[in-house]
Protein backbone atom coordinates (compact mmCIF):
# COMPACT_ATOMS: atom_id res chain seq x y z
CA UNK A 1 0.00 0.00 0.00
CA UNK A 2 1.19 3.41 -0.88
CA UNK A 3 0.50 6.71 0.78
CA UNK A 4 -1.51 7.91 -2.23
CA UNK A 5 -4.18 5.29 -1.53
CA UNK A 6 -5.02 7.02 1.76
CA UNK A 7 -5.55 10.49 0.21
CA UNK A 8 -9.36 10.05 -0.21
CA UNK A 9 -9.65 8.92 3.41
CA UNK A 10 -7.60 11.89 4.64
CA UNK A 11 -9.63 14.33 2.51
CA UNK A 12 -12.91 12.86 3.83
CA UNK A 13 -11.61 13.06 7.40
CA UNK A 14 -10.64 16.69 6.80
CA UNK A 15 -14.13 17.49 5.49
CA UNK A 16 -15.73 15.76 8.49
CA UNK A 17 -13.58 17.68 10.98
CA UNK A 18 -14.16 20.98 9.15
CA UNK A 19 -17.92 20.41 9.04
CA UNK A 20 -18.03 19.52 12.75
CA UNK A 21 -15.98 22.54 13.79
CA UNK A 22 -18.02 24.79 11.49
CA UNK A 23 -21.34 23.59 12.88
CA UNK A 24 -20.22 24.09 16.47
CA UNK A 25 -18.74 27.52 15.67
CA UNK A 26 -21.83 28.84 13.85
CA UNK A 27 -24.13 27.38 16.49
CA UNK A 28 -22.16 29.26 19.14
CA UNK A 29 -22.32 32.51 17.14
CA UNK A 30 -26.04 32.24 16.36
CA UNK A 31 -26.99 31.08 19.86
CA UNK A 32 -25.59 34.12 21.64
CA UNK A 33 -28.84 36.07 21.49
CA UNK A 34 -30.62 36.54 24.80
CA UNK A 35 -33.86 34.52 24.72
CA UNK A 36 -37.23 36.02 25.48
CA UNK A 37 -38.26 35.19 29.10
CA UNK A 38 -41.77 34.29 27.95
CA UNK A 39 -40.35 31.60 25.69
CA UNK A 40 -38.42 30.11 28.61
CA UNK A 41 -41.58 29.73 30.74
CA UNK A 42 -43.14 26.29 31.15
CA UNK A 43 -46.44 25.55 29.43
CA UNK A 44 -48.76 22.64 28.92
CA UNK A 45 -50.21 22.61 25.41
CA UNK A 46 -50.16 26.40 25.27
CA UNK A 47 -51.89 26.80 28.65
CA UNK A 48 -50.00 28.22 31.65
CA UNK A 49 -49.23 25.43 34.15
CA UNK A 50 -51.50 24.96 37.15
CA UNK A 51 -48.92 23.37 39.47
CA UNK A 52 -45.18 23.66 39.94
CA UNK A 53 -43.04 21.77 37.43
CA UNK A 54 -40.54 20.83 40.14
CA UNK A 55 -42.44 17.89 41.62
CA UNK A 56 -40.54 14.83 42.78
CA UNK A 57 -41.05 11.37 41.36
CA UNK A 58 -40.77 8.22 43.38
CA UNK A 59 -37.68 6.09 42.75
CA UNK A 60 -39.88 3.20 41.61
CA UNK A 61 -40.57 5.01 38.33
CA UNK A 62 -36.85 5.05 37.60
CA UNK A 63 -36.48 1.38 38.56
CA UNK A 64 -39.27 0.44 36.17
CA UNK A 65 -37.63 2.53 33.45
CA UNK A 66 -34.31 0.75 34.01
CA UNK A 67 -36.00 -2.65 33.93
CA UNK A 68 -37.68 -1.69 30.68
CA UNK A 69 -34.32 -0.72 29.18
CA UNK A 70 -32.70 -3.96 30.33
CA UNK A 71 -35.42 -6.16 28.86
CA UNK A 72 -35.54 -4.02 25.73
CA UNK A 73 -31.82 -4.67 25.33
CA UNK A 74 -32.54 -8.36 25.84
CA UNK A 75 -34.92 -8.24 22.88
CA UNK A 76 -32.32 -6.46 20.77
CA UNK A 77 -29.82 -9.24 21.52
CA UNK A 78 -32.25 -12.16 21.35
CA UNK A 79 -33.92 -11.44 18.01
CA UNK A 80 -30.77 -11.43 15.84
CA UNK A 81 -29.55 -14.50 17.70
CA UNK A 82 -32.82 -16.31 16.98
CA UNK A 83 -32.75 -15.31 13.32
CA UNK A 84 -29.17 -16.49 12.82
CA UNK A 85 -29.54 -19.63 14.97
CA UNK A 86 -29.49 -22.02 11.98
CA UNK A 87 -26.30 -20.46 10.67
CA UNK A 88 -24.71 -20.57 14.12
CA UNK A 89 -25.52 -24.27 14.46
CA UNK A 90 -24.10 -25.00 11.01
CA UNK A 91 -20.85 -23.15 11.77
CA UNK A 92 -20.26 -23.94 15.47
CA UNK A 93 -22.42 -26.94 16.33
CA UNK A 94 -25.44 -26.80 18.60
CA UNK A 95 -23.70 -26.47 21.98
CA UNK A 96 -21.85 -23.15 21.72
CA UNK A 97 -24.78 -20.97 20.53
CA UNK A 98 -27.18 -22.58 22.98
CA UNK A 99 -24.85 -22.33 25.98
CA UNK A 100 -23.96 -18.71 25.19
CA UNK A 101 -27.60 -17.58 25.04
CA UNK A 102 -28.48 -19.60 28.15
CA UNK A 103 -25.69 -17.83 30.06
CA UNK A 104 -27.03 -14.47 28.83
CA UNK A 105 -30.59 -15.35 29.85
CA UNK A 106 -29.38 -16.78 33.16
CA UNK A 107 -27.72 -13.48 34.08
CA UNK A 108 -30.95 -11.64 33.24
CA UNK A 109 -33.06 -14.06 35.28
CA UNK A 110 -30.73 -13.74 38.28
CA UNK A 111 -31.03 -9.94 38.08
CA UNK A 112 -34.81 -10.14 37.78
CA UNK A 113 -35.10 -12.52 40.75
CA UNK A 114 -32.89 -10.13 42.75
CA UNK A 115 -35.25 -7.25 41.88
CA UNK A 116 -38.23 -9.33 42.97
CA UNK A 117 -36.51 -10.32 46.22
CA UNK A 118 -35.67 -6.70 47.03
CA UNK A 119 -39.29 -5.70 46.42
CA UNK A 120 -38.41 -3.03 43.89
CA UNK A 121 -41.36 -3.89 41.68
CA UNK A 122 -44.06 -3.88 44.36
CA UNK A 123 -46.37 -0.83 44.23
CA UNK A 124 -47.48 -0.71 47.86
Amino acid sequence: MTATEFIPVIVMLGFAVAASVGIVFFSHIIGRRKPNPVKLDFYECGVPPLVSQRMRFHIRFFVIALLFLIFDFETVVLLPWAISYKTLIANHGWALPLISILIFLGILVVGFVYELAKGAIKWE
